[in-house]
């Protein structure tokens, strides 16, 4: 499949508004959306079938259908830019090369919604986006493509970008609200659902970044052309990030028809473990997400053949591990994460993440004992599924990945006081480490 949404992100000027106008029909899907009606928009959406690149993979025209219409309150599109699982990266390239796709992506949201209003909630390390997005938010409104009477409709739409202070847990739709709010960012009770009491306790769709670079591609060209582009319900083209043990890492796009074996190893894309090393495991959707094994990888690498394997495509944040890894410095160093990101409302992730640190810890450097392996296991299993939010069961995977797949490193730890993986790169490595 040609790129689609990344065709010209290596191409200099491709971030401009001039170039996106002259070599991608830019905002000829806005001025189309402008002549149906709200709800034509919505059914289009519904019937490409695209599905939510966040991680969650919800089908996108039915949230925005989910949105309360008959409410008297204002409409809200919030754009989820934060990014910040672990091995994902893919976002920041269509806001940084590619973002007038984005933008008019957000005000075809808003129009399907009712909202006059889109706020792009993005990562508190993406300054430099925060420039190139707020740059071409003021082009798009010199040109009349965001602000009052849009082409002449009546249609109104504003876009703003917000960042945040570099929360992990702003990614969580509920929190990313309350943090856009001027809140601490910690996840609400639900219900209410954000569709009915989003941000500022008014209707809100709450969309991952690609997600709505894809609407004006389904706007343009049709949600059958849309649907046919990948397996049944899993249409479209998709973002990869291929990061860790790699010769080539970075963001490949492709139809999921497409298996993870081929984005590892093809020189079309990752070219394969680096080093001539023997490929280990595979995190295919960021790092909460479980392992699989080099003999799992046959699958298409879409929201449905990845669980089907066991796993979930999740923000498809592929992450290549080698045979120099230690599984159980692995899960050491994404709780170093966890237990620092964890917001802290939820007690069992607050206090639990830390504990499985320290266990991790103690048994990393070599004083662990055999129970302190099933210890890990109760707890990580006393915190999954016990938390407002999924951030207790991203905390949770891990360890209970690691442990189900190589609880013989874990156990060799203990018998021998150490580390039985080579690697002479390790040992300069700061706990927490990335």
């Amino acid at each position: 499949m040609e790129p689609l949404i990344t065709q010209f992100v290596r191409e200099p000027n491709g971030f401009t508004l001039d170039h996106y106008l002259q070599k991608q029909h830019g905002y000829e899907a806005l001025r189309t959306a402008l002549t149906q009606t709200p709800d034509q928009i919505i059914e289009l959406v519904k019937a490409s079938g695209l599905r939510g690149r966040g991680g969650a993979g919800f089908p996108t025209g039915m949230k925005w259908q989910f949105v309360d219409k008959k409410s008297a309150k204002p409409r809200y599109i919030v754009c989820n830019a934060d990014e910040s699982e672990p091995g994902t990266f893919k976002d920041h390239v269509i806001m940084e090369r590619n973002p007038h796709l984005l933008i008019e992506g957000c005000a075809i949201g808003c129009y399907a919604i009712g909202a006059k209003v889109a706020y792009i909630y993005i990562r508190g390390e993406f300054y430099h986006v925060q420039r190139v997005l707020e740059r071409a938010i003021d082009e798009a409104r010199a040109k009349g493509y965001i602000g009052k009477n849009i082409f002449g409709s009546g249609f109104d739409c504003e876009v703003y970008v917000h960042r945040g202070a570099g929360a992990y847990e702003a990614g969580e739709e509920t929190a990313l609200l309350e943090s856009l709010e001027g809140k601490r960012a910690q996840p609400r009770n639900k219900p209410p659902f954000p569709a009915v009491a989003g941000l500022y306790g008014c209707p809100t769709a709450v969309n991952n970044v690609e997600t709505l670079s894809n609407v004006p591609l389904i706007v343009n060209k049709g949600a059958e052309w849309f649907a046919a582009l990948g397996p049944e319900k899993n249409g479209g083209p998709k973002l990869y990030c291929v990061s860790g043990h790699v010769k080539k890492p970075g963001v490949f796009e492709a139809s999921m028809n497409i298996t993870l074996r081929e984005l590892i190893e093809s020189d079309q894309f990752a070219g394969g473990v680096r080093d001539g090393r023997t490929l280990k495991a595979v995190i295919p959707g960021g790092s909460s997400v479980p392992i699989l094994l080099p003999d799992q990888l046959d699958v298409q690498a879409s929201f449905d053949g990845v669980a089907k394997a066991g796993s979930l495509l999740g923000s498809a944040a592929i992450i290549v591990l080698d045979d120099t890894t230690c599984m159980v410095w692995l899960a050491q160093n994404l709780l170093h994460f966890y237990k620092h990101e964890s917001c802290g409302k939820c007690t069992p992730c607050r206090e639990g993440t830390d504990w499985l640190f320290k266990l991790l810890s103690k048994i990393e450097n070599g004083q662990g004992q055999m129970r302190d392996i099933d210890l890990l296991n109760s707890i990580a299993g006393n915190i999954t599924g016990k938390t407002l939010c999924a951030f207790g069961d991203a905390a949770s995977t891990p360890v209970l990945t690691t442990i189900k797949n190589f609880r013989h490193e874990f156990e060799a730890h203990v018998r021998e006081g150490r580390c039985t993986v080579p690697a002479a790169w390790r040992a300069s490595q700061p706990v927490g480490a990335h």
